[in-house]
């Protein structure tokens, strides 16, 4: 088949164009095509004339469009079809005979369309949408105007070889690809600067859509995952504003990162929640009526929400995309004050010289009586009186304050002592929200990262959270564990086994209830939760959950239909046979290859790869690295190997990337790519040396597209060191970890 991709600037390869964001055209296009395939483009087919072997194929006028969005896509496809309640025909195209893996995505994004179309009160805007799947593609997904193009793991899903978090993948991906027929197509950035006025909206709104299909998948709470990434990148020193100065064309494929999309979707969430959902849905429709078919730049947003809201928009926003980074609030209670200070955050734990306008939420010993105010200076404090008039007095044991009410800041929190302990106890007596249980462990871990807070008090408020059963909760709990597992092998390695003991203490019992068999009638959440857990036992090397995983496994190879390893647990079972793996022991890693050419489905496909380098055995990494090289494995795929490399295989694929570097470079062009090689390889070092050896490697090889994604991963490197050196200075850690372990066995 043939597929264009032309963002950020490749339609000036197809044809002659300004090709610029904000020049504007209309599109009559004419294609020459062989006659026995389907040929599409962003508009309906006028009319074909065949000729022999060749066909021409005539589409309607488009309405005015950037040139990023022009598409075209000629292959062999099935489809199936749907329409809106407006009478729009939406269309999914897939390889032929799999046109049955599209119809959630199709439901999905009917459903989208209504939704959109009353969101932003403006009628979708081209007379037809088809949604293609392509087996090869660099990027998720690519919003062209009423042709949009998906990887086929985004855009299919299998009810029988589908996982839970499969679908919710590919609800997330239609919606926020939809999303931008709105924002971006209809009206579009005026300059790539403004970037993340497309992707953070579209990010946003995809939430909103699928929490409004979905409500049991409890996608808002899901929403911080985004949050959460945002605000790891954005503590580095090597993070950017929201709005980057783009000089050259070259320099746009960076800024698609992390900042972009989640950190611009947290600070639309962050400025809904100041100025309410109602007004900043009516803000929205007049921004998009009147930027319609034309350009528009951050400011234009935000003059439209400052006339319909009345609030200082302008002001408040600029301090949260014109300048990099974010603050943490230090809070402390003197008296009756809460006095608050802010400092921007940064992981390596200096200080920067940033401040913002800060909408600051709190409530005290319950959600009934909340208080919202701007701060605009560096400090301020807030009498506690005003809240706990309406309190019942029961002492002040049960008094908790918590800042950042749901998260819906995109800010840190630190506590002095009394205030920190206030909330391990609503914690321990379930007082507390979902959102506010996984803002409390997350900031706690940035905090302990940045050595503002020792290891020692991190694992005690863990362990408030021994019998918490959400998923979206332990989501972020299971991913501070497995950080604390990693960092310990070498800050404190004699300590190591005690702290993966204590980790799988805290997510056993989950575990347990939840079992290896799905069971009747259980939510999406629990499905994803069994995963979630199974996965990060057998990552701590709990010894019961391998051996029982590698018992489905074998029952599995003989019998692919059996229900003892749906698709949810596949993962953790392949995970676990990877474990068991060794050069003189290969039968598990033979195995799994066989899997991968056996399937036909990308997400077992994917599955595979993310299992086969985590073996702890350092050739049979290497092994599996060489893998990517084959043509069996796409270059689109090669970040599933690389995110699995197993801590033990460190070195190994380090000596490999400075051997095949060239290769690397010449083979995985996107700037995108090759920073998944550089980050997923440096990053999970721990030394000043080690930083060294890569920055000595790269400093004659050094090129603008790969650049940031080298200084970030170098700053993580340096960043654990501090870590390590700091955890190696608590004096009872050890002592905790032991009281601890005594408390959960």
């Amino acid at each position: 088949m043939a597929v264009t991709q032309f963002e950020a600037a490749d339609a000036r390869r197809c044809f002659p164009c300004w090709d610029d964001p904000a020049f504007k055209a209309k599109f009559k296009l004419t294609l020459e095509v062989p006659s026995d395939l389907v040929a599409l483009s962003n508009m309906p087919v006028v009319k074909e004339t065949v000729s022999g072997p060749i066909k021409t194929v005539y589409y309607e006028e488009s309405p005015l469009m950037s040139t990023y969005l022009v598409a075209i896509v000629v292959g062999l496809f099935d489809y199936i079809e749907s329409s809106t309640s407006e009478g729009t025909k939406v269309r999914v195209y897939t390889q032929v005979g799999k046109t049955n893996q599209g119809k959630f995505a199709l439901d999905v994004a009917v459903k989208s369309l209504d939704l959109y179309k009353d969101y932003f009160a403006t009628p979708y805007p081209l007379p037809k949408l088809d949604m293609i799947a392509i087996p090869d593609f660099a990027a998720g997904a690519m919003e062209n105007y009423g042709l949009v193009t998906y990887r086929e793991t985004a855009l299919l899903y299998d009810e029988l070889l589908s996982s839970a978090s499969n679908k919710q993948q590919v609800a997330i991906t239609v919606a926020h690809e939809l999303a931008h027929q709105w924002f971006g197509n209809l009206v579009t950035m005026e300059w790539w600067t403004h970037l993340w006025l497309n992707e953070g909206f579209a990010s946003w709104v995809s939430y909103l859509a699928v929490d409004s299909l979905f409500p049991e998948w409890n996608n808002w709470t899901q929403f911080l995952d985004e949050t959460t990434s945002g605000l790891r990148l954005d503590a580095l020193a090597e993070s950017h504003p929201i709005e980057v100065e783009i000089n050259h064309a070259s320099e746009i494929d960076a800024i698609f990162d992390s900042i972009s999309y989640d950190k611009g979707a947290s600070v639309i969430r962050m400025l809904q929640s100041y100025l309410g959902a109602e007004r900043f849905q009516k803000a929205l429709a007049s921004y998009i009526k009147k930027y319609a078919y034309s350009n528009a730049k951050t400011e234009d947003l935000w003059a439209v929400l400052e006339k319909e809201s009345g609030e200082p928009v302008k002001d408040l926003m600029t301090t949260w995309t014109k300048q990099q980074g974010y603050p943490v609030i230090y809070a402390k209670l003197n008296g009756h004050d809460l006095e608050l200070e802010q400092a921007q955050f940064l992981s390596d734990g200096s200080s920067g010289t940033g401040m913002w306008i800060v909408p600051i939420t709190s409530c005290c010993g319950s959600y009934d009586a909340q208080k919202k105010f701007l701060l605009k200076g560096k400090t301020d404090k807030i009498h506690i009186k005003e809240f706990t008039a309406s309190q019942s007095s029961d002492g002040d044991k049960n008094i908790w304050i918590k800042l950042n009410i749901d998260q819906t800041g995109f800010y840190r929190v630190k506590y002095d002592d009394e205030l920190a302990a206030g909330l391990v106890n609503a914690i321990k007596a379930k007082k507390l929200s979902l959102m506010d249980k996984i803002g409390i462990v997350e900031d706690s871990y940035a905090l302990s990262v940045a050595r503002k807070q020792t290891l020692t008090s991190l694992l005690r408020l863990l362990n408030a959270y021994h019998d918490e059963s959400d998923y979206t909760v332990l989501s972020h709990v299971t991913s501070v564990c497995l950080s604390i597992s990693k960092i310990s092998v070498d800050s404190t390695p004699d300590l190591n086994k005690d702290i993966k003991q204590l980790l799988i203490n805290l997510l056993q019992p989950a575990a347990i209830k939840l079992g290896w068999d799905p069971k009747d009638g259980e939510s999406h959440l629990d499905v994803m939760l069994r995963s979630l857990l199974l996965i990060a036992l057998v990552r701590l090397g709990h010894n019961e959950t391998i051996n029982e995983g590698v018992r489905r496994f074998h029952i599995f190879l003989e019998d692919r239909k059996t229900y003892l390893l749906p698709p949810d647990t596949r993962k953790a079972a392949y995970l676990a046979v990877m474990r068991t793996v060794s050069t003189s022991n290969r039968s598990g890693y033979d195995a799994l290859l066989k899997i991968y050419r056996e399937a036909a489905e990308p997400q077992e496909k994917s599955r595979v790869l993310g299992s086969l380098s985590s073996s702890p055995d350092k050739d049979i990494v290497l092994e599996a690295l060489n893998f990517m090289f084959t043509d069996e494995v796409r270059n689109q795929d090669s970040y599933y190997i690389l995110g699995g490399i197993s801590l033990e295989g460190r070195e190994v694929a380090w000596t490999w990337l400075k051997t095949n570097w060239d290769h690397v470079l010449k083979t995985w062009k996107s700037s995108s790519l090759i920073s998944d090689f550089i980050n997923y390889i440096v990053s999970p070092f721990t030394s000043e040396e080690k930083a060294a050896e890569v920055s000595e490697f790269f400093a004659c090889r050094i090129k603008p597209s790969f650049q940031r994604a080298l200084n970030q991963s170098l700053e993580r490197v340096r960043i654990s060191a501090r870590w390590i050196e700091s955890i190696r200075s608590e004096p009872s850690l050890g002592q905790a970890v032991q009281e601890l372990l005594q408390g959960t066995a």
